[in-house]
């Protein structure tokens, strides 16, 4: 398994032969998709999800399959045949890989602003295993987690979160998420107190880098 953390939330996994794309959202570059196989879709949030782009690369390859909250379909309209609705609980496979669906509710941003579906999508290929939980800080039940993605910053977080929730997670390693709304000031604060605090190693990976 390799991943490649694109700007903001979009991750790419490539396994033996297969390419699965997680979040390609408006923030992210559009070359994420090239190849892609499948793609999971957290929520519906223009970051985490940008239809034009899914369009786009279906043209290409009309092959590919997207994974997403039954919520999120409305949006996804113009890719008939492509779409499968996914809800927490459910494990399937996705491009080679076995992926295992958790949560089913975006963090509240504020009472006064309705909460849409989130999914994070624990996502193994038999011998390792990567968490993207979304916008979310939900935990995987019973399972050990080997690398996560952890949101740095949004308008539904507070550093303190992001903290506690690696710690609940216990990973062997994480990697920034989440973390287009950042000037570099504040993800250096931010990066040293997950250094610090976190428990597991944690790097702030730069748009395009690759992690095996």
């Amino acid at each position: 398994m390799r991943i490649t953390k694109f700007t903001h939330s979009c991750l790419r996994i490539d396994g033996a032969g297969s390419v699965l794309v997680v979040d390609p959202g408006a923030f992210s570059e559009r070359t994420a998709l090239a190849g892609a196989d499948a793609v999971l879709i957290t929520h519906e949030h223009i970051d985490h999800l940008d239809p034009d782009a899914l369009a786009a690369a279906l043209s290409e390859r009309p092959q590919i399959r997207v994974y997403a909250h039954a919520d999120v379909l409305p949006k996804l309209a113009a890719l008939p045949g492509a779409v499968t609705a996914v809800e927490p609980g459910l494990q399937f496979e996705a491009a080679g890989f076995t992926v295992r669906a958790y949560g089913g509710a975006h963090a509240l941003i504020h009472p006064d602003i309705p909460r849409v579906a989130n999914l994070g999508y624990l996502i193994s290929d038999g011998g390792t295993n990567v968490y993207h939980p979304g916008d979310s800080f939900t935990v995987p039940d019973d399972t050990g987690v080997e690398t996560l993605f952890v949101p740095l910053h949004a308008p539904w977080a507070k550093l303190a979160e992001s903290i506690d929730f690696v710690r609940a997670v216990r990973p062997e390693r994480a990697f920034a998420l989440h973390d287009a709304l950042l000037n570099e000031i504040g993800a250096k604060i931010c990066d040293g107190h997950l250094e610090r605090l976190s428990g597991t190693k944690y790097a702030h990976l730069a748009p395009g880098t690759t992690v095996d």
